[in-house]
């Protein structure tokens, strides 16, 4: 396997280890599932994650995939997870739609 694609199975392993290490402890990466893939993520509970380690950010596409893939997993919260280049699993850009960032901060309030 060339070193592109080991980018993402090293970075899908970092951010499940740091998901269990910050408060996930059942997070685990999820066995691809083809047409009806429910995200790359299992173990945070109602959320579909989306990773993408790949030298150029698409967030549009990255999103509409981890949507779709929430639609399969039957969860309505989506977010990608995208590698940010030179910098540590935890500084990865978490990205979701305002409209569920913005219900999230009305949970949190």
């Amino acid at each position: 396997m060339s070193a592109a694609k080991r980018k993402g199975p090293a970075f899908e392993g970092q951010v499940v280890s740091y998901l269990r290490e910050h408060g996930f402890p059942q997070a685990e990466r999820r066995v691809m599932g083809g047409s009806r893939d429910r995200g790359d993520v299992a173990g945070v509970p109602g959320w579909v994650l989306e990773l993408k380690a790949t030298r150029a950010l698409d967030l549009a596409e990255a999103l509409r995939e981890a949507e779709v893939e929430a639609r399969h997993a039957g969860v309505s919260r989506y977010a990608a997870v995208l590698k940010r280049r030179m910098h540590p699993v935890g500084e990865s850009y978490a990205v979701l739609p305002l409209h569920l960032f913005a219900e999230l901060i009305r949970e949190h309030r």
